[in-house]
């Protein structure tokens, strides 16, 4: 019978590898970590609890996830790292646990992790989405489904980049990317929408339309924030406008970093606040 774990891993007691997972040469996976069915470990992966992840993940030689984040207020306290299913985590990518007791870095289901991504403490990356190759995110940045990063760039702590959006290599990315938008620069800037990434998606030729209009309302137009929304909400109901909408609105509330202007627009706010 064919043993899928090779005899140079380390693998503790105390882990739980479903019977079908599979763990390459100097691989090392440490206590309480739990691997669910079919996932592949490559050669000279480091594991290190409290880890969950799921089935049909594919992670790469020389990936590191679970260890203590890179944080000097983490103090040994007790968190952890989960992530989901069919997710493929490229060679020599890092993903840390969080701080803060209870605390969590979460990765959902279906992600592309290209090599050499880290992927900070209190990160949410939700499901479907691209990172490409030596994108570095902060603690506590929040990616919504389906958004796509190119590669070499990074991700500024508690920046949410919102779903469908599309982030340029290269770019410095300090304020939250609004949905359904493409940035790009250095400083960065909302150049269009995301209409490739959309089409892809499904969208019909209705909802593109909305939607390039409520992009010239924010990015062509001579509207403070304020009257943008109200003009935004004119345009419809949809389940687009209204996850837009939101978006906007929390990147506004109190300690969140605002939103990344567009080109030739100062910022992106209600100038009388």
């Amino acid at each position: 019978m064919k043993t899928l774990i090779h005899p140079t891993a380390v693998i503790h007691p105390n882990a739980e590898l479903h019977p079908t997972v599979e763990v390459g040469a100097y691989a090392v996976i440490g206590a309480h970590v739990k691997v669910g069915s079919q996932t592949v470990i490559g050669a000279h992966a480091v594991l290190e609890g409290p880890l969950e992840i799921g089935a049909r993940n594919q992670i790469f030689p020389g990936a590191v996830i679970g260890m203590e984040p890179q944080d000097l207020k983490y103090s040994g306290e007790y968190s952890w790292v989960k992530i989901g299913n069919d997710n493929s985590i490229r060679e020599y990518v890092t993903i840390n646990k969080a701080t803060g007791a209870g605390e969590e870095t979460r990765i959902g289901n279906g992600n592309l992790l290209m090599a050499y991504v880290h992927v900070g403490h209190n990160c949410v990356i939700e499901d479907s989405v691209i990172i490409a190759n030596s994108v570095a995110l902060a603690g506590h940045v929040h990616i919504e489904s389906r958004a796509r990063l190119s590669g070499v760039l990074g991700v500024h702590q508690f920046v949410h980049i919102g779903s469908l959006a599309y982030v340029g290599g290269m770019t410095r990315i300090d304020r939250d990317v609004p949905p359904y938008m493409m940035v790009e620069g250095n400083p960065s800037r909302v150049r269009t929408l995301n209409l490739v990434g959309l089409k892809r998606a499904g969208f019909t030729a209705a909802e593109l339309q909305i939607l390039k209009k409520g992009f010239r309302l924010l990015y062509r137009s001579e509207l403070t924030f304020k009257q943008s929304l109200e003009q935004l909400e004119l345009l419809g109901d949809t389940q687009q406008l209204q996850h837009l909408r939101r978006f906007l609105l929390l990147s506004q509330m109190p300690g969140r970093r605002g939103l990344i202007p567009g080109k030739g627009k100062a910022a992106l706010r209600d100038e009388e606040s």
